[in-house]
């Protein structure tokens, strides 16, 4: 077969192969589609020159107009900026008595606050901020240092357990581990402190209980306070109203007083402007009632 056939049909010459009869065509590309492609490349061959395009190691090109999505989004950031300015500095300037106090404000406070809250603290506290095994609630307006906006700005601000200077201090000593109570008083006083909570004493007899509150008197008045309601000035829980960080079952408990816990929380002010932790201890305030 010659390859200067032409097919009789259309006109057109045939590149000579055939598959099972069919012979087929030396059909040229449509201009149409040339045209096309000549255009994208002349098209990318420009968005090369103008624009950021080609890694170069620890840079890139940076094109001829200088522009780019990052420019862009840097633009978008310093304009949404300079328009929370006017109210982001009444918060700054503002008492907490006084921004809550204008509606406006809180509105802001509230939208804000829920987007810093997501953003910063959702992965411990939860989006709804009722924590978790370990983490604490801080809907319950239960607080170890205080719910107050000023003390939770403290707070976020210095930390728990961190290596600020003022940082806060939650330390639950290890009695059993470290050897300062037995087996037998670990399991009476927490046979004790497990009935502050639950009127049931199924958990133990009345006796190992009145152990416990010996055990207890001893050895935890110190930061749990004679009433066991706690301590805000050492962080020390209320351990009679029913609210656990670390669980108030009496397989917990045991564990807690056996092996103690030592809780943390991150320093916030080099992560979160002052305006920014003073929203988020309003919009933490909030989530646990407003305490004064």
């Amino acid at each position: 077969m010659a390859i200067e056939e032409v097919d009789p049909v259309t006109g057109r010459k045939t590149t000579g192969h055939i598959w099972n009869g069919i012979k087929e065509l030396d059909t040229p590309v449509p201009r149409g589609v040339l045209l096309f492609l000549i255009i994208t490349h002349l098209f990318a061959a420009l968005w090369w020159i103008l624009y950021p395009t080609w890694p170069l190691g620890s840079t890139y090109t940076r094109g001829l107009i200088g522009t780019g999505q990052k420019q862009a989004v840097e633009r978008k950031i310093i304009e949404a900026d300079a328009s929370r300015a006017p109210w982001i500095e009444k918060i700054e300037t503002s008492s907490f008595d006084e921004i809550r106090a204008d509606a406006k404000l809180m509105e802001k406070v509230a939208s804000s606050g829920h987007q810093l809250f997501g953003d910063n603290c959702a992965a411990c506290h939860g989006r709804d901020g009722k924590g978790g095994r370990d983490f604490p609630d801080l809907t319950d307006d239960d607080w170890l240092w205080g719910g107050g906006p000023e003390k939770i700005v403290q707070t976020m601000t210095v930390g728990v357990n961190t290596t600020h200077s003022q940082s806060r201090v939650s330390q639950m000593p290890a009695f059993g581990t470290d050897e300062m109570l037995n087996r037998k008083q670990v399991s009476d006083v927490a046979a004790y402190v497990y009935s502050l909570s639950n009127s049931s004493t199924e958990a133990a007899d009345a006796s190992q209980i009145a152990a416990g509150r010996e055990v207890f008197m001893a050895s935890c008045v110190a930061c749990h306070g004679e009433d066991a309601k706690g301590k805000q000035d050492v962080g020390a829980p209320n351990l009679t109203d029913g609210r656990w960080i670390y669980g108030g079952g009496i397989e917990r408990i045991v564990q807690s007083i056996h092996g103690g816990r030592q809780g943390h929380m991150p320093t916030w002010d080099e992560r979160l402007s002052p305006a920014e932790i003073k929203i988020l201890a309003l919009y933490v305030n909030k989530l646990g009632g407003g305490q004064q």
